[in-house]
């Protein structure tokens, strides 16, 4: 029966937190080191719903790929969201591991757990580290090509539903081989998609003038396929489970949070000429 310690060693083997952003914040939110660990939940974000889901699987700790306390803060009362959820879950005796942007560029990481979803071979980062292999992003490549608007369902297909669902922008019968991938907001990326020369680029979070001013661009420019936040970086709990799989086999049972906690949940179509 490991200690939180070492499933925090085995995480951070494989998502160092130097690899993180100067500006995010990782590593252990609450929770004692010393205490054993025999059940564990990954889910993309900390917040009521899978600390509820966290519980009914008896879990003694939630790795979560988004920070809950991001930025500094002063106080955790308990009569606020952030505040209340951190104590029930020391209350629960609930550990909160966060690994966020040093998951992003870890090899393998979050835009690698996308890319294999979609069907991709990666063939290097999309935004490099010093190191050529970690960083933001991947480009991969597909084993025949196909047009646009069959790739975009492809993506569809892979990902877990999502009220927004999936969106394209390009032409339809477009050739799609090579593609960039960017888990969670990616549209900053853009410049380094186009000079990547890649057919298509998968992201969250596009943006309206961002993407309109990508695709006015002159020259050839990757076609948009733009997902929700959540369902971009959902894959990755899968590559989480197994690092603490591999590392505790038999001795941690690690489930994959099912909630989606996307805050869009209602859809509608206009009915009127």
């Amino acid at each position: 029966m490991p200690a939180l310690s070492e499933i925090i060693t085995a995480l951070e083997q494989a998502y160092p937190p130097a690899l993180a952003e100067s500006w995010d914040a990782v590593g252990l939110v609450c929770g004692d080191p010393a205490e054993p660990v025999t059940r564990v939940l990954c889910c993309v974000d900390p917040v009521a719903e899978t600390v509820d889901e966290a519980l009914d699987f008896g879990a003694q700790l939630i790795v979560a790929h988004h920070p809950l306390l991001l930025r500094g803060v002063h106080g955790v009362p308990a009569d606020t969201a952030k505040g209340g959820l951190v104590h029930r879950m020391i209350r629960e005796g609930v550990a909160l591991y966060c690994a966020h942007t040093n998951a992003d560029s870890a090899d393998p990481g979050v835009s690698d757990a996308l890319a294999e979803a979609i069907g991709l071979r990666v063939t290097g980062p999309l935004a490099a580290n010093e190191d050529g292999v970690t960083g933001i992003g991947r480009i991969g490549e597909l084993p025949e090509p196909e047009p646009f608007a069959v790739f975009v369902q492809r993506v569809a297909d892979a990902l877990p539903a999502t009220v927004p669902g999936v969106l394209g922008a390009g032409e339809e019968n477009r050739p799609i081989r090579t593609v960039a991938v960017s888990g969670g907001a990616g549209d900053s990326y853009l410049k380094q998609a186009t000079a990547a020369g890649v057919d298509a680029f998968v992201t969250a979070d596009l943006r309206h003038h961002p993407a309109g001013e990508h695709l006015a661009g002159t020259g050839p420019v990757p076609a948009l396929v733009g997902l929700t936040h959540w369902a971009s970086e959902w894959p990755w709990c899968a590559q989480a489970s197994a690092v603490i799989g591999h590392a505790f086999a038999g001795n941690v049972d690690v489930h994959v949070s099912t909630r989606c906690t996307d805050p869009w949940n209602v859809r509608a179509e206009r009915t009127s000429s």
